[in-house]
């Protein structure tokens, strides 16, 4: 084992990570750099084999809707209502990552542009929010919250909240979508991750009650940070589900693969228990999809990391 694995393997073992020495170095990094606490408010980025967060501009997110679904989950491609979501209960979660343990991707398209899809790990619907209470009527009233990574045309990792069902004007620097309200925090600009490196590609949410919510995006070879004010909707008070998936850029749009697509996703969250998380069908949030199906059974695991793993093949 070189010294770079040492060190790395040494920095992971201080944030309780269990380990092989025979891991990959970059999968390590990856591991350590999502659990490396911000050292403050604003968009930074970092670089493998650093395990230091540094200070970068923040960008504009882009003003397109990420809608929340309208379906039954009856359905035979992925999103809009029929995907997995990891359910907590009664515990809220304070962090959440998900990643594609194994990727064989050609292509995709979105919209007719090449390598234009989301990486979304959304929260579930939640009610009850002070976020909610100059909604119509509050107790229709949902708050969402989604960390998202944008490819093409746009390149970034941003949040973007919503106040579903608000139907009055919506509070002062949100959009309106309907009925619905929608905003973003500043985003990070990240250079275009095509498909094919979908297998290097984590997301990780975390939320503070009181503090921040953080985004924390990780690719082969670098990471990504944005945080805001957790505030916007409550998430820290009301976190209980998690939907992860590579879908559609925006607007209900789907994410289209080449045939032998196979992918497996993992969702792994934190709530301060050992239980394993609940594998709910039917039961995604976001209105994107893709042209994948879930096959298989979703599975669950309990432990020092509990997560659901299920997979979506063409």
């Amino acid at each position: 084992m070189n010294r770079l694995t040492e060190v790395l393997l040494s920095s992971v073992a201080l944030v309780g990570l269990a380990t092989s020495a025979q891991a990959d170095s970059r999968d390590i990094w990856r591991t350590a750099i999502s659990r490396t606490a911000m050292p403050g408010k604003g968009c930074f980025a970092a670089q493998y084999p650093s395990l230091t967060w540094k200070r970068v501009g923040c960008a504009v997110a882009p003003q397109v809707p990420l809608i929340p679904a309208t379906g039954t989950g009856e359905g035979a491609t992925v999103g809009n209502g029929h995907d997995y979501q990891s359910v907590v209960t009664p515990a809220f979660i304070s962090t959440a990552t998900g990643s594609f343990t194994k990727a064989k991707t050609k292509t995709e398209t979105g919209d007719g542009e090449s390598n234009a899809y989301t990486i979304q790990l959304n929260s579930n619907f939640m009610s009850g929010s002070p976020a909610c209470a100059g909604a119509e009527n509050p107790q229709n009233c949902l708050d969402w919250e989604q960390f998202v990574y944008f490819a093409q045309p746009y390149n970034e990792v941003f949040i973007q909240y919503w106040l579903i069902n608000y139907d009055t004007t919506c509070p002062s620097g949100w959009l309106s979508d309907g009925g619905d309200c929608y905003t973003n925090s500043n985003a990070a600009n990240v250079p275009l991750q095509a498909i094919t490196n979908l297998k290097y590609l984590t997301l990780t949410g975390s939320a503070v009650a009181g503090g921040d919510d953080t985004l924390k995006f990780m690719t082969e070879n670098n990471a990504y940070s944005v945080t805001n004010n957790d505030d916007m909707v409550y998430l820290a008070d009301y976190w209980q589900g998690n939907e992860f998936n590579v879908v559609g850029p925006g607007g209900g749009s789907e994410a289209d693969f080449s045939s032998g697509t196979k992918i497996t996703v993992n969702i792994a969250a934190t709530d301060g228990t050992t239980n394993a998380p609940k594998c709910v069908a039917n039961d995604g949030t976001t209105g994107e999809t893709n042209n994948l199906n879930l096959v298989g059974k979703c599975k669950t695991a309990g432990g020092s990391a509990p997560s659901v793993s299920f997979r979506e093949t063409n």
